[in-house]
């Protein structure tokens, strides 16, 4: 039997070492070793998403490792990926290390300087161990790898204010209304508002776990707050001072255990990154990145992100950025903000509609939110598109799934086709009442432009007719050609005549007026009258 070996070593020297003695390991296939834990857990992620066979029997973790701390790493490993024996490498083999070993999870541990004989022991019993644990899961279910319990997500502001806490909370409401289980995490350690927002009034918060080793059901009952809407609320402290009790290893350790107990587990990060919110967003199945579409917060996001990706936390790529408070008619579009970021942009962009907001956000109640507001139809669709919230499932059955709000229906139409084909149904609806509205119009135009023929027709007559008056002409037909000259066509058969009147010329022209649509007589007639000076008295 091969088996197959991964080892995490950030020291150069010891990577060398444990290389050395993996390869003298009789069926041993020692891997090249990974230098961190995002490298080890992105490169098991890797070969679980192509089979179960493809993932080693055995990872070997070095004390050194980093940016996580082995321990966690250690727990993340085994509760990703539970068929995978974890050995852990250490220069202390005291009982307490032994004991804090075990209880994260791992399989075995070696003390420093490594050795051969309990390199090979250990090894062994990792494999062995591994190997009963596959056979018992079967090789046909990838999906117990794709982690542990609910999913993550992390929601951080790329500078304060642009709107980071409507959008965990909204996040959080639109799953719980679709029927899934939601815990609501305020990691704004120092001004989180969370609470605010809900109208929500709790003494105890995460800080008040800081101290607690074994985080259990009963422990997170204590400290998790029932809101009327049913999602789970782990409130930040009252005293922004007592933030700095809350570590990296206590929020994984949180969101480890809510996450086993919720299908989903909204975390809202704030603006400010410090140890804890930086093992959020390390740890999140989703990380969003909230923005504004301005100049200072686009830089603000792509300072944040960079930043990510030089601690190790997150890569660009990884990072879905929110537009919000987006306006058609603004300069920064969400394309530019990607292509600025490097990070993929939602589809979904929340619109600047403050007025909205302001009630309910003055009265804490943001669960009351109107289901017509523009802002909260896009944040329940972002909601969607995250993979956050289920359709409707009729008939009868269990599990975990509570009764929805009575938003639940109108988020369950828009996830089942939204508005597709109503602006169709809507056109067709108006299209007649526009083509009436046209033709009035239309005809309006027709009616003021025959007056406006009308009386240039008789004016060109009268002057024709006072032309020939003063030369003994033909007055009624040089009237009659002059006034007909100038009508068009469609006013052809015009009545035009022309009269002396004292000293002036007088002329008429009676005309009727076309109809938009043919063969329709509606008797609708326009007159114009012009006189002209008479210039002589011949007759």
């Amino acid at each position: 039997m091969t088996i197959r070996i991964l080892p995490a070593v950030s020291d150069v020297d010891s990577a060398r070492a444990l290389a050395t003695l993996l390869s003298q390991l009789a069926d041993a296939e020692p891997a090249p070793p990974v230098p961190d834990s995002t490298a080890l857990l992105d490169t098991l992620a890797r070969l679980a998403a192509e089979s179960l066979d493809e993932l080693p029997e055995v990872v070997l973790v070095h004390e050194r490792i980093g940016p996580v701390p082995a321990l966690d790493l250690i727990r993340d490993v085994v509760m990703r990926f539970p068929a995978i024996g974890v050995v852990f490498v250490t220069a202390d083999t005291s009982t307490g290390v032994l004991t804090a070993a075990m209880d994260s999870g791992a399989r075995g541990i070696i003390g420093l300087p490594l050795g051969y004989d309990a390199l090979a022991e250990r090894v062994q019993a990792a494999a062995g161990w591994s190997l009963g644990m596959r056979r018992h899961l079967g090789s046909g279910t990838p999906e117990l790898y794709a982690g542990p319990g609910g999913t993550v997500v992390t929601v951080t502001g790329a500078k304060g204010g642009v709107g980071a806490t409507v959008t965990a909370v909204e996040l959080a409401l639109a799953t719980q209304a679709s029927g899934r289980s939601v815990a609501l995490v305020d990691l704004d350690l120092q001004s989180g508002d969370v609470a605010s927002y809900l109208d929500v009034q709790f003494r105890r918060s995460i800080a008040d776990l800081a101290g607690i080793s074994d985080i259990n059901h009963r422990v997170l009952q204590d400290a998790v707050y029932t809101h009327d809407s049913g999602v789970g609320l782990l409130l930040a402290p009252a005293e922004g001072e007592r933030g700095e009790e809350v570590t990296d290893r206590v929020t994984r350790q949180v969101l480890g255990a809510l996450r086993s107990r919720h299908d989903v587990v909204v975390v809202d990060c704030g603006a400010q990154m410090n140890s804890a919110t930086a093992a959020a967003v390390e740890m999140a199945d989703r990380a969003l990145l909230l923005v504004t579409p301005d100049v200072v917060a686009v830089r603000a996001a792509k300072r944040m992100v960079r930043m990510w990706d030089r601690l190790q936390i997150r890569k660009a790529e990884e990072t879905t950025t929110v537009v919000n408070r987006f306006a058609r008619g603004t300069e920064i579009q969400p394309s530019l903000v990607e292509r600025v970021t490097g990070t993929k942009v939602a589809r979904t962009p929340v619109p600047a509609a403050f007025k909205e907001l302001q009630s309910v956000v003055d009265a804490g109640r943001l669960q009351d939110l109107d289901t017509r507001s523009t802002v909260k139809q896009a944040l329940w669709a972002l909601a969607g598109e995250l993979g956050l919230v289920v359709a409707q499932e009729t008939g009868g059955g269990g599990g975990r799934r509570r009764k929805a709000s009575s938003d639940r229906g109108a988020l369950a139409l828009r996830r089942k086709g939204g508005d597709r084909g109503a602006v169709t149904l809507e056109f067709a609806g108006m299209f007649p009442i526009l083509l009436v509205v046209m033709t009035i119009l239309w005809q309006c135009v027709l009616y003021g432009y025959s007056y406006s023929l009308a009386g240039n027709a008789a004016d060109e007559a009268a002057r024709a007719a006072t032309a020939a008056y003063a030369v003994n002409g033909d007055v009624p037909g040089a009237c009659q050609t002059a006034g007909s000259k100038h009508l068009p066509g469609a006013w052809n058969g015009a009545t035009i005549s022309c009269g002396a009147a004292g000293s002036v010329m007088k002329a008429t022209v009676d005309v009727k007026v076309p109809l938009f649509f043919p063969g329709f007589d509606a008797g609708w007639r326009v007159k114009g009258n012009a006189g002209a000076a008479l210039e002589g008295n011949n007759r």
